[in-house]
């Protein structure tokens, strides 16, 4: 295998990118980006890379979740609070079920582009090409809207930074104090449908309450009042990719320094194509999508590119079938990793194989179709004796109505009330902590029948 350059990628087949008219512009902007500090830093991916290596193998499990496109006309400070607040809600619970760490990744500060079905769509008999997210192009349907702009990729740069400044002090200022965070949690165990979750919500009381009355030193409060939250995104533009790409003088290694993490779409996962190319030489953990067309041969020789010294937490395995899908789909995956003695981190996103059209027109994803495919995916690892090390949403702290179903019941008339995604819908905050409840009943019974064999 050729010397990894981070512009190699330039050389081979390229999907789901644009095509910049203005040759001059783009390569203006990709000089200005390269002269910019990184958004990340090497330690930090390093360590969030250890954090996956241990859900790898059931000893921590991954949370990543966020906005399915980030947005420039939709981005404030309320915005990345009220997701940072419901990922530490949805986290809380998780940790109490699975009795082990919870890894925060968000999909924040970098997911701007989306691949897209379709290079064009068409309105009332007008073709435009199709909108790529607010890095690329603009969603109003106009030809000048929809022309890929270069310049888009330093507005991005700067909403990023400004993104990570925040979540770093929400992260570390007082505001994450697990004992602050689950009196949000008692917010929605207080609706009426809700019943069920009360339970949990008061085991975490008691268990928060003793640990109040035993006393913990100034360090171990510390620890409860403090979290580690990365961030990630699709490495779906690599001229921005490439840009922010800095050698670590530390290991003498390449670190993407857009995010901590990165993953490449079930769209873009070609084994000879360009994001491979690019993601492999990076020092940072990358996420790979598989879908139901990955087939087991493709799926080795990309284990074997991606993560080609087999290190742990290097390569998160991102399953998205579908309801009713997962039991035909992952356990040929998982026998193709075993057949290789592959180390990976399982995780699943049962997000992008549960998209419908509502009967009033809008795209929704049912709650029932989410909450089935994580069942799925939790019972085939129990049945292959493999570990399910984590889950992947995409969802918002704000009250939208994008997916049907939930505790409090949204349904398709309703979809219309608060729809605000540019792109895919998202769960709202009520479904992403219901779903967090859900999922931690389904770790604290794998908790427990483990210990059932343990013990004969």
């Amino acid at each position: 295998m050729t010397e990894w350059q981070k512009s190699n990628w330039r050389d081979l087949p390229r999907v789901q990118m644009p095509e910049y008219t203005d040759a001059d512009a783009l390569h203006a902007v990709e000089a200005q980006l390269s002269k910019y500090p990184p958004l990340v830093f090497a330690g930090e991916a390093r360590k969030l890379k250890s954090h996956l290596a241990a859900a790898g193998r059931g000893e921590a499990f991954l949370l990543q979740g966020g906005d399915c496109a980030e947005s420039f006309d939709q981005f404030s400070a309320n915005a990345i609070r009220d997701t940072f607040k419901v990922m530490l809600q949805m986290a809380m619970v998780l940790t109490f079920g699975a009795k082990v760490p919870v890894v925060k990744v968000g999909r924040m500060a970098g997911q701007f582009a989306k691949p897209r079905s379709a290079p064009t769509e068409t309105v009332n008999g007008v073709e435009l090409p199709s909108y790529r997210g607010d890095i690329i192009n603009e969603l109003a349907f106009t030809p000048e809207s929809r022309i890929p702009d270069p310049r888009k990729m330093l507005q991005a740069y700067t909403q990023a930074a400004a993104t990570l400044n925040l979540l770093r002090a929400f992260s570390t200022g007082g505001y994450a104090d697990v004992h602050q965070v689950h009196q949000w949690t008692l917010g929605f165990t207080e609706s009426d449908n809700a019943a069920k979750y009360r339970d949990m919500a008061g085991r975490i009381t008691d268990t928060l309450d003793f640990i109040r009355a035993a006393g913990v030193s100034n360090e171990q409060a510390h620890t409860l009042q403090t979290v580690d939250f990365y961030t990630s995104h699709e490495a779906l533009l690599l001229e921005y990719e490439e840009a922010l790409t800095r050698l670590d003088s530390t290991s003498g290694k390449w670190l993407a320094g857009s995010g901590h993490m990165v993953w490449i779409g079930d769209r873009t996962r070609q084994p000879d194509g360009a994001h491979v190319e690019f993601c492999r030489g990076i020092l940072n953990p990358v996420g790979l999508k598989c879908g139901p067309t990955t087939t087991a041969e493709d799926l080795k020789v990309l284990m074997g590119k991606l993560n080609p010294t087999n290190e742990e937490g290097k390569l998160t395995l991102i399953a998205r079938f579908g309801a009713g899908k997962v039991a035909e789909h992952l356990p040929r995956l998982i026998k193709a990793v075993q057949e290789v003695g592959a180390n990976v981190t399982w995780v699943c996103d049962p997000m992008h194989g549960n998209t419908i059209k509502s009967a009033s027109g809008y795209k929704t994803r049912p709650f029932d179709s989410v909450l089935r495919e994580v069942r799925e995916f939790f019972a085939v690892h129990e049945a292959e004796g493999t570990i399910p090390g984590g889950v992947h949403f995409e969802m918002t702290g704000l009250d939208v109505t994008e997916c049907t179903g939930g505790v409090r019941e949204v349904t398709d008339e309703d979809l219309s009330d608060r729809y605000h995604t540019a792109c895919d819908p998202r769960l709202n905050a009520s479904q992403s902590l219901e779903l967090a409840f859900l999922v931690a009943e389904e770790l604290t019974a794998r908790r427990q029948n483990a210990a059932a064999v343990a013990n004969g």
